[in-house]
């Protein structure tokens, strides 16, 4: 990870349930919930370091206008729903952890209660 955001692994594998993996075949690391993935870090097609984040599909449109040329429609993902950060861009550090906690909230969300209540330990 990029100086920039050398913060952000440590904060998506503290969220209760995540953990981290190398997905080879596409050349990148994706941070996960059980078999989810809410978080990918890699490049683009040009080897620029993206970050692949879920949000509803209001606020990403609203972040991406925002933010034009630093965060786009999730690469190779649905567009609707993600959305990448360029690492080298100008999205600031609480909007990136916002971020993360939405997507990590959607994906959790994505499970039946009791699959949600077993990651959070309840």
């Amino acid at each position: 990870m990029s100086q920039k955001y050398d913060w952000f692994e440590d904060y998506c594998k503290s969220k209760k349930g995540a953990y981290k993996e190398w997905k080879q075949e596409w050349g990148v690391h994706r941070y996960m919930i059980r078999d989810k993935m809410f978080i990918m870090h890699g490049g683009d097609k040009e080897g620029k370091e993206i970050i692949t984040l879920k949000l509803e599909p209001m606020h990403g449109q609203f972040l991406r206008e925002v933010y034009k040329g630093d965060l786009v429609p999730g690469y190779y993902m649905n567009k609707d729903y993600w959305n990448s950060v360029y690492v080298d861009g100008n999205v600031p550090d609480d909007v990136l952890r916002d971020m993360a906690d939405k997507s990590y909230e959607l994906i959790l969300n994505g499970f039946s209660k009791k699959i949600q209540k077993e990651i959070l330990g309840e």
